[in-house]
């Protein structure tokens, strides 16, 4: 049964529950560490080519961060994710006296689920301007970053990834960071799961609508993912159940397809899921990239 995930850790459990353990002769490296009794962090390292056939991935580095009891709010762990995020995300970028960023915010933000990006952008300390008015070539407290929400396609009419080609243009980062919705295979990561990744990512890929590839090969420049699973498709729901019941996998194959289903589940507390992890995705790359002002 074929599952939709933009997950990689998923990728790997898939194989896993099929008999294939993938590991460093596959092109596949897996590494986990519990960082507390909330935080589970899994890496997969996709080293060659061999890996990406095998995970259907671009070679490079995917890093989840599984978050247990965030909409709780106990024991300041909003605070404990994002430092955690802010030190994975500080092995793929970190702050130096030059160090020039671009933070895109993917996504709709009329349709709650897809809203992640824009409201993560509209919380990070954006500093060009000042650059530009005190005409500093760099600082030794927080980085050159531009930020910019591009909206959807639907409704600018333009296609999202020129919109970013031309904002690489004219603000040269050294880097940019790409914040979306994305989908789940499994419901239990659904609102609870963070993932990084510095092989790019497709605008609308969460939501089913996947647009041109924002990545080095076609912005120039490195591009670092930060999404959470917003949403997990209907027919992965039923062929989870079916799968569990033992149902046959052609005869679901056929219902799905006669129904033509292509829609997508979110959880009844998104609105609070979108505030929560914007929140902690804004604090950790604020810390990344602005470490004098944020520690």
């Amino acid at each position: 049964m074929k599952y939709r995930t933009d997950l990689a850790v998923e990728g790997v459990e898939s194989l896993e529950n099929s008999g294939v353990k993938p590991g460093k002769k596959d092109g596949v490296i897996v590494e986990n560490c519990q960082i507390d009794d909330d935080i589970k962090v899994t890496t997969v390292d996709i080293v060659n080519l061999k890996g990406e056939a095998l995970l259907g991935k671009p070679t490079g580095r995917y890093v989840t961060m599984e978050i247990r009891n965030l909409m709780e709010e106990e024991g300041n762990l909003a605070e404990r994710v994002a430092r955690a995020l802010s030190a994975e995300l500080s092995k793929l970028v970190s702050h130096d006296y030059h160090r020039r960023v671009l933070v895109i915010g993917l996504g709709n933000e009329k349709v709650t689920p897809d809203s992640l990006g824009p409201a993560a952008v509209s919380k990070i300390k954006i500093t060009s301007h000042l650059f530009w008015i005190f005409d500093c070539d760099g600082d030794e407290e927080m980085s050159n970053v531009s930020g910019l929400a591009p909206g959807v396609t639907a409704v600018t009419g333009i296609e999202t990834a020129d919109l970013i080609a031309k904002a690489v243009e004219l603000t040269r980062p050294d880097t940019v960071i790409a914040i979306d919705a994305l989908a789940a295979r499994n419901i239990e990561r659904v609102s609870t799961t963070i993932q990084i990744s510095d092989t790019g990512i497709s605008p609308g890929a969460g939501m089913g609508n996947m647009r041109k590839q924002l990545n080095e090969e076609t912005l120039g420049t490195k591009v670092i993912a930060i999404g959470v699973p917003t949403v997990i498709d209907s027919a992965t729901l039923i062929l989870e159940a079916a799968e569990a019941m033992n149902l046959p996998e052609g005869q679901i194959q056929d219902y799905l397809q006669s129904r033509e289903m292509d829609m997508v589940v979110t959880s009844t507390d998104i609105d609070f899921v979108i505030k929560a992890f914007s929140d902690i995705i804004a604090k950790a790359v604020n810390m990344t990239l602005h470490p004098g002002i944020y520690s």
